[in-house]
């Protein structure tokens, strides 16, 4: 790579960035790697608009430098809930807690907003689990929920988090330029994982599911984020579904992707088209998007 700049993320990494961040781990050879992703943020002022900064995309970065050879990571760390004794933990892949038995009726709904440190293992067993997809790596601002019955039965789980970068489609509905996509992406949100349990056979529950959420998630996103997503997104894999519940919520067709990763700029790797769907949020969404609208948001300079 050299001297060359580079772009990472919606963000363009000078030279001196990149030593910096070389000497940074010079500096710091014994910093795990979440930490050494927050200080070198901190260093090169790489913030969400709530001034957090980009760790899970810092993280990414990092170690794609190190795969091209540009930089050398410190090791991984063994995960410290390893160590926990066993009367504290359960085995990935060991689900006899969960309460599988067969569901036609269930009531009331709610969505539990999923917190690190609280029911994050249960939902990522159940992703493993259950989702054709498994897990996801997750990147950027996002929200995880799961789904549950008044009485507080487990029903499914719902991921909301990044956009992706390169969608066409989505792009020129919208009349993005380059640099306007790079500073306004973050007002859209991608459902990257839908998942209600195979037992559950609840007449219309998924596009029940889709229209709470749709009614709460920008309340959900300012708490945490400081401002407002205005467009949701996601994709159907024709091939495995239908997408009867984005239609059915009134979520709307909005053609094919290219066959590409959610970040894949230089066209290296091929994957399954799959059918586009949006809901917008409010409808200047698209004014919003342009720059000619502000977003709700939170103003912490006024604390």
């Amino acid at each position: 790579m050299g001297n060359a700049a580079m772009e990472f993320s919606g963000r363009k990494f000078s030279a001196e960035d990149v030593e910096l961040i070389k000497s940074t781990i010079l500096m710091y050879p014994k910093l795990p790697q979440l930490e050494l992703a927050s200080t070198v943020c901190e260093l090169i002022g790489w913030v969400q608009i709530n001034g957090n900064p980009k760790t899970a995309q810092c993280i990414s970065c990092l170690r794609k430098l190190d795969e091209i050879g540009v930089i050398t990571l410190p090791p991984l760390r063994k995960d410290k809930a390893a160590r926990k004794p066993a009367s504290e933990r359960k085995p990935e892949d060991d689900l006899s807690w969960v309460d599988s038995s067969s569901l036609c009726e269930c009531g009331p709904i709610m969505l539990e907003i999923v917190q690190a440190g609280g029911n994050l293992q249960k939902w990522r067993a159940y992703m493993r689990n259950y989702h054709s997809l498994g897990d996801p790596n997750a990147y950027g601002s996002q929200i995880r929920y799961m789904i549950k019955t008044g009485n507080g039965r487990d029903l499914g789980c719902l991921l909301f988090s990044a956009a992706s970068w390169a969608l066409a489609p989505r792009d020129k509905m919208i009349g993005w330029t380059h640099e306007g996509k790079k500073e306004r992406l973050h007002l859209i949100s991608n459902n990257s994982r839908f998942l209600l349990f195979p037992w559950v056979q609840v007449k219309n529950l998924a596009s029940r599911v889709l229209s709470m959420a749709a009614r709460r998630i920008q309340d959900d996103w300012i708490v945490r984020y400081g401002y407002a997503p205005v467009l949701l997104e996601t994709f159907v894999d024709a091939s495995m579904h239908k997408g009867t519940c984005y239609k059915a919520s009134n979520w709307m067709f909005l053609g094919e992707t290219q066959g590409r990763g959610r970040n894949d700029r230089q066209h290296e790797h091929a994957l399954t088209q799959k059918e586009i769907y949006i809901f917008p949020l409010q409808r200047d969404f698209v004014s919003v998007l342009k720059g000619e609208k502000p977003c709700r948001s939170v103003d912490y300079n006024s604390f």
